[in-house]
């Protein structure tokens, strides 16, 4: 993000270090980008309440992300990432896949090119980049009695620049329900029953991991209210309950135990998570949010088995209504690919907190849509028509792609949808009779061939999900007419939206993408901002556009 609080936001009258040494600490390399005026938001008092002395010392220009101490021989864990293939839709017609909330990779990758360099092409996942912000879907519908609106839209795609004869199809969906608006106050919140497991090892003993990680859990606390419950576990070499359960109305309590929070030992993340779900067990919220909130660097020091048994506790637990959300820290040992697979199995959200900024935006300001569900279990399904697609691909979710008869089936795990949250899913489509990545067979397709059918329709849309309190899956339809628009005439969400995913391909060595450069999407990004009305407040999609800048910089340096 480009723009953040500064410290003298955070505490008035507070001194901060300002010495040429500390400076050159925590100040980002030097770029091209200039600084942009500071959102309006950063001055909130929630902030001045949260923030300690010492907290205040972690920030000394925190437009950027707090710079880290040195670090031993880089150990970050990055799943695989292989992109998804073009599929030829008269032999694979259908997508399928669950929708993705987590916002860690593109909070990691901010971390990467706000400290001078290119992220691993593995940590950059597409579909984290896209739904990172925030989207109106002004042109959604609501489908019955849905929680949510549906958007779809067909514009050109802007990869092939000179005859654009392929489509990208935006498919998106948002959460809205008369208790809940963007604008909702936390007041509205179910009781919550949150544990906060804290990684307390050797490993988080550095300025962007524990000091972070607890500014973040005082910015929490300041949102919770008499009827709800914090309670803390820590864990290293051994795990201890250093905060039974607490109301939160009993702020001064909670917070001077968050402040007592110190690094040291190792890792043994699975015997504190039993403990943690214990602990939940005993103060479970019914009809309420019971979640545990896992902070740190991912270093488990587990071996494989243990690592597959915690998946299988977090899934059990996941099935008795206490779910589980993972928030990272830092970087030399980030286990991003243990920290994903854990939130993705818990039903919950995995987040990156790269400043305390990015703290504010998850804890606070979000706080209705991180931990809040107004719908779960949430599947997407396109079918294509092949009489008018003759390839399609989808752009991100490798991990989240589900097997056609997964759809069906409400024993498969999904994805949950947070009030106020939006998700958007692009696919990038060839027209039949547009020169494609397949070649013509010379004997054709081995599939049967049907008559040309439903040529008004580019594909069909099923979305399949569960109330939050469970039951059998609802299904809704809808056809994806087959028009198009020109991307410059497109809704602002989905310029936008296709800005992000072409920076997110760049970054991953992406190679559907032609020669489409990061300049490129800032162009694209800027073009949606200065049709839209409102539709940065919070200075995101701002701070998108400068990290598009940066990477331009570092990759004509390398």
């Amino acid at each position: 993000m480009a723009t953040a609080v500064s410290a003298g936001l955070f505490l008035a009258g507070c001194s901060t270090p300002n010495s040429a040494e500390t400076r050159a600490r925590s100040e980002p390399v030097s770029s091209p980008v200039q600084a942009k005026p500071t959102p309006s938001y950063q001055s909130a008092p929630v902030i001045a309440a949260a923030v300690s002395r010492a907290d205040a010392s972690l920030i000394r220009n925190s437009s950027y992300p707090v710079m880290p101490a040195p670090q031993p021989k880089d150990r970050d864990n990055y799943q695989d990432q292989t992109a998804n293939p073009v599929h030829r839709t008269a032999e694979s017609a259908v997508a399928t896949l669950s929708i993705d909330t987590d916002t860690g990779s593109y909070a990691n990758v901010r971390r990467y090119l706000n400290e001078g360099q290119l992220p691993p092409a593995d940590a950059v996942r597409a579909e984290e980049l896209i739904n990172y912000f925030s989207y109106s879907l002004s042109d959604g519908k609501r489908l019955g009695n849905a929680p949510f609106v549906v958007a779809t839209e067909v514009v050109d795609s802007p990869w092939d620049k000179a005859t654009q004869d392929n489509k990208i199809v935006k498919v998106g969906i948002k959460a809205v329900d008369s208790k809940w608006s963007e604008k909702s106050t936390n007041a509205a919140l179910p009781p919550a029953n949150l544990v906060f497991l804290v990684d307390v090892s050797g490993s988080m003993d550095s300025r962007d991991k524990l000091p972070l990680a607890q500014a973040a859990l005082k910015l929490l606390t300041q949102q919770m209210r008499a009827q709800d419950t914090i309670s803390i576990v820590t864990y290293s070499g051994r795990t201890d309950v250093v905060l039974p359960a607490t109301t939160g109305d009993k702020k001064s309590k909670i917070l001077a135990a968050i402040e007592g929070l110190r690094a040291a030992g190792s890792t043994n993340g699975e015997d504190a998570l039993k403990l943690a779900y214990r602990q939940a067990s005993q103060n479970m919220q019914k009809d309420g949010i019971n979640r545990i909130l896992m902070l740190t660097d991912g270093d488990f020091n587990v071996g494989i088995s243990d690592v597959d048994e915690m998946l299988d506790l977090v899934k059990s637990q996941r099935d008795k209504g206490i779910s589980l959300s993972t928030v990272g820290f830092g970087r030399g040992n980030l286990n991003d690919y243990m920290m994903e697979q854990m939130a993705d199995n818990g039903n919950g959200n995995y987040s990156y907190i790269d400043s305390l900024t990015e703290a504010k935006k998850v804890f606070s300001d979000e706080l209705a849509a991180t931990f809040n569900t107004v719908a779960k279990e949430v599947k997407i399904q396109v079918e294509f028509n092949p009489s008018v697609i003759s390839e399609w691909r989808l752009i991100g979710y490798e991990n989240r792609v589900l097997a056609e008869e997964d759809f069906n089936n409400d024993k498969v795990d999904a994805g949950e949808l947070g009030a106020g949250k939006a998700v958007i899913a692009l696919f990038e489509v060839t027209p039949v009779g547009k020169p494609g990545l397949y070649s013509e067979r010379r004997y054709g397709s081995s599939e049967v061939k049907t008559p040309k059918t439903n040529l008004n329709e580019l594909g069909y849309l099923k979305v399949r999900y569960k109330d939050p309190a469970g039951g059998a899956s609802k299904l809704l339809n809808l056809p994806i007419a087959n028009s198009s628009r020109p991307l410059t005439s497109a809704h602002t969400d989905t310029q936008f939206a296709i800005a992000v995913a072409g920076f997110a391909q760049r970054l991953g060595q992406g190679q559907y993408i032609n020669n489409w450069h990061y300049t490129d999407s800032g162009k694209l990004a800027e073009q949606s901002l200065t049709k839209a009305v409102n539709s940065d407040n919070d200075g995101t999609r701002r701070g998108f556009i400068e990290l598009t800048q940066l990477a331009s910089a570092l990759e004509q340096v390398k």
